[in-house]
């Protein structure tokens, strides 16, 4: 789909390298550039001599990788020169940076009018927060989703997943991918700043209105565990099953399907010990496996799905039958992006610098043939 698109990136870490791998999967040609260190993901827990982190090899293949040193002349230029053949840019340096490297967007477009220029920051690039460094757990935590990840005293919950990270990044290729868009229709360039936290609060939708409206905090409360019928469930070699039977026909489905007809009536009460049948479901799941309970949930359609381990996803059926998760003896076990999209898995995390003399070949030649 996106294949003739030119993307430089000046990202590292995972948000950026995210959003262009979620690109690359679509076919644009993404030049990562590298400091001469390389990309810092490069050595983020290394696991093996010879190896790049993991946090790198699983956010960069497909790239053609450069390396540049931006604080000299003549890796400045030779950014400039990328840029005059590129289609967009994105990058995620503090605000103001690339502006002093001479690589900011006035400069990108005084040699390329049209070209769709992304940076990716924490706060924004105005205002007293601005130029604060800050991380995703700062990010979660500011824009209030984490106050929604509280364990049963009240206390946040430290996640294991970095989603604002994730989301920010989606987020920016949503607006590289608007503003290729625009360009189409208008032939002009733009610039986007995109906000780490504000991609966050935009999660925060229902939270905000439903507070500023009851003064309930955790926005749809039947979606929070506080019914039987929308909850976690403890199994019996304890492990957890998820139970989602929010309209009456899956609620339905569940009850026929587990003998318990008589729990019809129950379908939006409290998930709380004063309710007889939460106790008797309770009972219930902890009577069978996560495996007995995941075949339950493959023949009565009733919304239910295993709280599945990291170790366990390439072998569940759903992501083995589509080829969702790959093992490459070069860069490890990858995911795909886009699910739907066939053979976005045969592409490699490149070496630092990798594809410096193609890139600079082919610089030269588009030098040639203008002068």
């Amino acid at each position: 789909m996106l294949e003739g698109i030119r993307i430089i990136d000046f990202t590292n870490y995972l948000p950026g390298p995210y959003a262009t791998l979620r690109l690359a999967e679509m076919g644009a040609e993404i030049i990562k550039v590298e400091p001469p260190s390389g990309d810092p993901a490069r050595n983020t827990g290394r696991t093996g001599e010879g190896k790049d982190g993991p946090v790198f090899r699983a956010h960069n293949r497909g790239k053609k990788s450069i390396v540049l040193d931006l604080k000299s002349e003549s890796g400045r230029d030779t950014a400039l020169r990328l840029i005059a053949g590129a289609d967009a840019i994105i990058e995620s340096f503090r605000p103001g940076v690339m502006d002093k490297l001479g690589l900011g967007y006035s400069e990108a477009a005084g040699i390329k009018p049209d070209i769709v220029y992304v940076s990716i920051t924490g706060y924004g690039k105005e205002g007293e927060m601005a130029q604060l460094g800050s991380h995703d757990l700062n990010y979660m935590a500011l824009s209030g989703v984490l106050a929604q990840l509280k364990d049963e005293n009240g206390r946040p919950v430290h996640p294991a997943n970095t989603f604002a990270d994730y989301i920010g990044g989606m987020a920016a290729s949503e607006r590289l991918l608007a503003g290729l868009v625009s360009r189409w229709k208008t032939g002009k360039g733009s610039y986007h700043c995109l906000s780490l936290t504000d991609a966050m609060l935009s999660l925060m939708a229902n939270h905000v209105l439903i507070e500023n409206e009851t003064g309930y905090p955790h926005g749809v409360s039947v979606l929070g565990g506080k019914i039987v019928a929308y909850n976690l469930y403890e199994t019996k070699d304890g492990r957890y099953i998820s139970l989602g039977a929010l309209e009456p026909k899956f609620w339905n489905a569940f009850c026929l399907g587990a003998g318990r007809e008589d729990w019809l009536p129950a379908h939006f009460t409290e998930a709380a010990w004063d309710n007889k049948v939460y106790r008797e479901m309770l009972s219930l799941f902890k009577s069978r496996t996560l495996a007995e309970w995941i075949q339950f949930g493959q023949e009565v359609d009733c919304c239910m799905a295993p709280v599945l381990e990291a170790g366990e996803l390439a072998g569940f059926p759903y992501f083995r039958n589509r080829g969702s998760i790959s093992d490459r003896e070069a860069d490890g076990r990858q995911v795909k992006m886009h699910g739907d999209l066939p053979g976005s898995l045969q592409s490699i995390v490149p070496q630092k610098g990798e594809h410096a003399n193609e890139i600079l070949r082919e610089l030269e030649s588009l030098h040639s043939n203008r002068s």
